[in-house]
């Protein structure tokens, strides 16, 4: 039987990439289905776009050999302030503060620009020969048998591999041909994203603030300059999103505060619907589930990417793991280990984030008083903190081998 390549990847944003870069260093072919044309994955211009990678993404990224041209280009998360308010009333009196320096291993993490983490990623990829990208590209048919998988692309062609992995969104093609279902609901919030440029410097602090109509991120980037995912109930978030720039500036600004001075826009304006979404199976007979496509939690605490990174860590030293041993890595058992390892570490992110948002995207005076003496409680304990810290950071739980740096 022959195989285009072993590992056949839908979808070409930016875990199905590190997917594929993970398993061709360990051995593994793999072509990477791509539905945007290459010319709209490239570019720098800066569009406000921007992610917090968790220390152990940082790893993964620099064990697969992305970080170390990035690394420069990035912004360091050394404190992280989470408080309860309201718009234009300041923070209530019990807030968390992280510092980095309670852990040993360094910043908790990094904010990095949309493009160029995937102009690295992109150009990592068309600098390994055992990966094949096929850009403009959609999958409209897949089919299954017992020793390997095969796809149709709309422009005729067909493919063979071994394993199928869907990282095609929440919306995805190869789980729904699966037959693979979802649960979760509709937050009834926009998340409204966008980059500004302020007077003062951030110092390096990330900073949560949250409303009763949903939580305020204010993420640092290199200069001075911050990442907004900001979260509105959604009629009020569409009328924001259409007004003007200083119109929109002017809604922000009592939300945002003027602890760093006078702020302008950067970049484009973005809106997202927010909604929690979790496959009922990560995997299936020679497929499996990653990222977006498996599961989609509230940016609450920033870990969409992080979450997706932890699959590509797990599925790569999982499929690697049983080449080696000489298993058929496309059998269901193997598969389910991968689904096993990581889907009770999503569904309790999903659970966790769910939580959160609903205990703080309110104005319930009973719960805003719970709310802000349990922030002071953790605050008070040394050993809660640090586990939160560690969290953050994306240290804790079962870690796959890339995401502690370590190659497969």
């Amino acid at each position: 039987m022959t195989y285009d390549s072993e590992i056949l990847i839908v979808g070409g944003g930016l875990n199905g990439p590190a997917l594929a870069l993970a398993l061709a260093r360990a051995g593994l072919s793999v072509t990477v289905i791509d539905a945007l044309p290459r010319a709209d994955r490239s570019g720098d211009r800066f569009d406000g776009r921007s992610y917090a990678l968790a220390l152990g993404s940082t790893r993964l990224l620099s064990a697969i050999g992305v970080w170390p041209g990035l690394a420069h280009r990035s912004q360091p998360i050394l404190e992280i302030v989470a408080s309860d308010g309201r718009a234009g009333e300041g923070a209530a009196p019990f807030f968390l503060d992280f510092h980095h320096g309670e852990i040993e291993e360094g910043p908790m993490g990094h904010m990095i620009e949309d493009r160029y983490l995937r102009q690295a990623m992109l150009e990592a990829l068309e600098a390994e020969p055992k990966v094949t990208t096929l850009s403009g590209e959609t999958v409209i048919a897949q089919e299954t048998d017992a020793t390997g998988i095969a796809v149709t692309l709309a422009s005729g062609r067909r493919l063979r591999g071994r394993v199928l992995v869907g990282c095609d969104g929440r919306r995805s093609g190869t789980a729904q041909r699966a037959g693979i279902r979802r649960t979760g609901h509709e937050y009834g919030q926009t998340a409204l994203v966008c980059a500004i440029a302020h007077e003062r410097p951030h110092n390096g602090t990330a900073h949560q603030f949250f409303m009763p109509p949903g939580p305020l991120a204010i993420l640092p980037l290199p200069g001075n300059r911050s990442s907004i995912v900001w979260s509105e109930r959604h009629a009020q978030a569409a009328a924001i999103q259409a007004l003007d720039d200083a119109a929109y500036l002017d809604v922000l600004r009592p939300r945002f505060g003027d602890f760093l001075g006078e702020i302008r826009l950067e970049g484009d304006r973005f809106a997202y619907p927010l909604s929690l979404t979790l496959a009922n199976a990560f995997c299936a007979p020679r497929l499996a589930l990653l990222g977006d496509a498996a599961h989609g939690v509230h940016p609450i605490a920033g870990q969409g990417l992080n979450l997706g990174l932890r699959d590509v860590g797990a599925l790569a030293e999982v499929l690697v793991g049983a080449k080696r041993r000489g298993e058929d890595i496309g059998a269901i058992d193997v598969l389910e280990r991968y689904q096993s390892w990581r889907r009770f570490d999503t569904t309790l992110m999903a659970a966790g984030t769910d939580t959160v948002n609903a205990l703080f995207s309110n104005d319930n005076p009973l719960l805003r008083l719970g709310r802000d003496l349990g922030l002071g409680a953790v605050a008070a304990l040394p050993g809660l903190r640090r586990r939160f810290i560690r969290e953050a950071a994306g240290l804790t739980g079962t870690l796959p081998r890339l995401m502690t740096g370590r190659p497969l």
